[in-house]
């Protein structure tokens, strides 16, 4: 593939040995490179605490590209010739003086330097300080940091705080890997570039959506970071608030980073507070108790290694969210995330309105309202359900539904679809910030989802409980019934 950028870049990779840049930044920058979109020239140092050398983290990093690349996308050749640009270096990340070497390695000034901090949040203030007092960075130097940004909105503002008396807001690029996977960035296309899609896309023409984030897995180790944050910090507050304002912004004036985010603050601004009386009706949460996953047996949340056995962090959320606007007025968004459940599975469901008038047989009115399917995972793509009459002599005008199924691996198999952080880092090399977060999207998703955690606090309420290997609690499936709804697997 012929290179189309002239941007030579230097990429400091801070928590370089972390699981988070060997399990996905450096098979994403493989990738980038076997596809010719790394220019001549840029070089990557990779910056953590632990004592090695170049040679020994070059041959680190080979073994974990062939254990996370596709073994049919894996050249060892192109691995090989990747890694030559990779180097290391040994740094505390407190330590002011052991930031000159980071310096002396800039000997390239003609290189846009990129500063990715795959680290907690809490090192984020002190990274930026001490790049700055050693002379590393300039204006033009672009900032790659990951989400959450806190715990909550205090928090988040003194971590923006930090990183703001150091870099401009034009250099921040706080990293959401949802906004990178192709599907979701086809919900602009789609809304927008579609007038089918763009004329009915409101009040009058939608009754409800549905966004649910599943996952299978427990813990899976990580039981010291999620236990203070819970699943509505990990995973609403970060990514399904994200798709919510994808699916209901306006149209933006155009597709430049602040027109796009610009819109998706004002979804932000418009959600509807959740007060304390509303919790029955519009929160649930739950934890999950020992059940089965894949036919095996697993533990529930707190029989999980390193378990605190009177923890009460949820890890289900199900939310009934309403946007006080004029374009989405009494149209309630369902959302759901948890770990433990049936599958792995992140989809968003558009439920149309039926017709004002039905003509055909009473018994099959439940079929009657269109559905459009946007699945991000496992297999990317949509699905209009749409009705058709049925096949047949015998049928008469008995309706069928049916999909128009777009699955993007089969319809364009020709093309491989990049990872979401190959997107996003080729987004970062070219200064582009339109799928990145600005800090105002960040504070007002944590003015909401505070609230809510402040209801649960005080209400002193535990999560509801349920079985590894289903649905989440029954208060769930309660939530949206008492609407005359159901979750779509339900339906």
């Amino acid at each position: 593939m012929v290179n189309n950028t002239n941007t030579r870049c230097d990429l400091m990779l801070f928590g370089a040995l972390g699981d988070l840049a060997q399990r996905k930044l450096f098979p994403a920058f493989y990738q980038l490179d076997r596809a010719g979109l790394l220019a001549e020239g840029s070089r990557i140092l990779a910056i953590a605490r632990t004592e090695a050398d170049t040679k020994g983290v070059r041959e680190q990093l080979f073994d974990k590209l062939k254990h996370h690349v596709k073994a049919e996308e894996f050249e060892p050749e192109v691995a090989e010739r990747f890694l030559q640009r990779v180097e290391y270096q040994l740094l505390d990340f407190n330590d002011p003086a052991g930031y000159e070497a980071l310096k002396d390695w800039r000997d390239a000034p003609n290189n846009e330097l990129i500063v990715y901090m795959a680290t907690p949040p809490s090192m984020y203030g002190v990274i930026a300080r001490n790049l700055k007092a050693a002379d590393c960075c300039n204006e033009k130097t672009r900032v790659v940091v990951e989400k959450p940004i806190g715990h909550d909105l205090e928090s988040s503002r003194v971590i923006n705080d930090e990183l703001g008396a150091v870099y401009n807001e034009n250099q921040l690029f706080r990293i959401d890997h949802y906004l990178g996977k192709e599907t979701v960035q086809n919900l602009i296309a789609l809304r927008f570039a579609n007038n089918l899609f763009a004329s009915q896309w409101d009040q009058n023409h939608i009754s409800h959506v549905e966004i649910t984030v599943a996952e299978s897995v427990g813990i899976e180790g990580r039981w010291g970071y999620f236990d203070q944050a819970g699943q509505i910090r990990d995973m609403v507050q970060n990514h399904l608030l994200q798709l919510l304002c994808l699916i209901a912004m306006d149209p933006p004036a155009d597709l430049s980073a602040d027109s796009i985010r610009d819109e998706k603050v004002k979804v932000l601004k418009a959600l509807k507070q959740v007060t304390p009386d509303m919790m029955d009706r519009y929160v649930v949460r739950g934890q999950y108790t020992a059940g089965t996953s894949d036919g095996k047996p697993v533990p529930g949340y707190l029989e999980e290694e390193g378990a605190n056995k009177g923890s009460e962090t949820e890890t289900f959320v199900a939310l009934k969210a309403e946007i006080d606007n004029w374009r989405w007025s009494g149209v309630p968004f369902y959302i759901r995330t948890g770990k433990r459940l049936p599958e792995k599975l992140s989809q968003i469901i558009i439920h149309f309105k039926p017709a004002p008038h039905y003509i055909f047989d009473p018994d099959q009115k439940h079929l009657a309202n269109n559905k459009l399917i946007i699945r991000l995972q496992p297999d990317e793509g949509m699905s209009l359900k749409i009705l058709t009459k049925d096949q047949g002599l015998d049928k008469g005008m008995r309706l069928r539904q049916g999909p128009l199924e777009l699955t993007f691996s089969e319809t364009f198999e020709t093309e491989r679809i990049p990872d979401a952080y190959e997107r996003l880092l080729w987004e970062v090399m070219k200064g582009n910030q339109y799928l990145f977060v600005r800090r105002d999207e960040v504070e007002y998703a944590w003015r909401w989802v505070d609230q809510v955690i402040r209801n649960w606090k005080d209400s002193g309420e535990p999560p509801k409980r349920y079985a590894a290997g289903t649905w989440g609690p029954v208060a769930s499936i309660a939530m949206i019934t008492r609407d005359g709804r159901s979750w779509y697997e339900d339906a």
